[in-house]
């Protein structure tokens, strides 16, 4: 039989509906342009996200001005970008949502590494490792992990050395004591609040041989081991590249150990 014109119509208005209902359809989310970097460059500013009592990563010195580890790294990083590095404290516990409300642009203070966080952000390359480990006064009888039993643990809460110390075999035998900043636990330690303090090592290694503290004991077992990266938005992928690939530069040319040595007398970076 032969078409008619008129046969044509429902056919030619369903391609038509298929062409726009094709052509309108959204671009998948991981297939969106990735502005980050452009953003960055545009605003002409960085804004970094830290624990302001988190030395030597980063912290407030006498004059009240945020200095430290990261804080170089990042100024230097932010000179090769040609922005401005802003630094905005924020409260640790809060961190993610910060980041991701756009309040910040990453997370660079000391920032251990975590399956969890690891799967609510991305994650820079590591940069350096670091240990978590017990610090009791030096006059104390407790030599090893298990002397803790019984004894009042301070920790920072929202770090990964609570998550850790809630997940050890000790926790059911101590009494943890949570403090809002690193910083404070050795004061605690030293006014007897607390017996024991769980702190990283570059942290605890800072504080013992750069202040006025008492002496101090460091048990030789240990926690774990964790590493410090960069933590950015789950998709601000070309953000994270283009710092990586800076710190890489400074990894070459000597000047990410020079800031090493500053702050710790050795380039203890990790950075291929």
């Amino acid at each position: 039989m032969k078409k008619t014109v008129f046969g044509l119509i429902p056919a030619l208005l369903a391609s038509l509906l298929l062409f726009a209902a094709v052509g309108c359809s959204p671009v998948p989310k991981n297939e969106q342009k990735d502005d980050s970097l452009t953003k960055v460059l545009g605003s002409g500013e960085l804004v970094l996200g830290l624990d302001v009592e988190f030395p030597p990563m980063g912290f407030e010195d006498e004059n009240g001005e945020i200095v430290g580890f990261d804080v170089d790294v990042a100024r230097e990083v932010c000179r090769r970008l040609g922005v401005t590095l802003t630094l905005r404290p924020i409260d640790w516990d809060e961190k993610e949502d910060d980041l991701n409300e756009g309040r910040i642009d990453c997370i660079w203070n000391g920032f251990s590494v975590t399956p969890a966080r690891a799967e609510a952000m991305l994650m820079s390359y590591p940069y350096m490792k670091n240990e978590l480990i017990v610090v009791v006064p030096g006059d104390s009888d407790v030599k090893v992990l298990r002397g803790l039993a019984g004894k009042r643990v301070g920790v920072q809460s929202g770090s990964t050395a609570q998550e850790v110390l809630e997940s050890s075999e000790i926790f059911g035998e101590i009494t943890p004591v949570l403090y809002d900043t690193a910083t404070i636990l050795l004061d605690k330690l030293d006014g007897g609040e607390i017996d024991a303090a769980l702190v990283d090592s570059v942290a605890a290694y800072y504080l013992i041989f750069s202040s006025e503290h008492g002496r101090y004991f460091v048990l030789s077992d240990s926690l774990g081991e964790e590493e410090y990266a960069i933590g950015f938005r789950k998709d601000d992928r070309a953000l994270c590249d283009r710092i990586e690939e800076i710190i890489s530069e400074m990894k070459a040319d000597g000047t990410l150990g020079d800031i090493s040595k500053k702050w710790f007398g050795s380039d203890i970076t990790t950075v291929k």
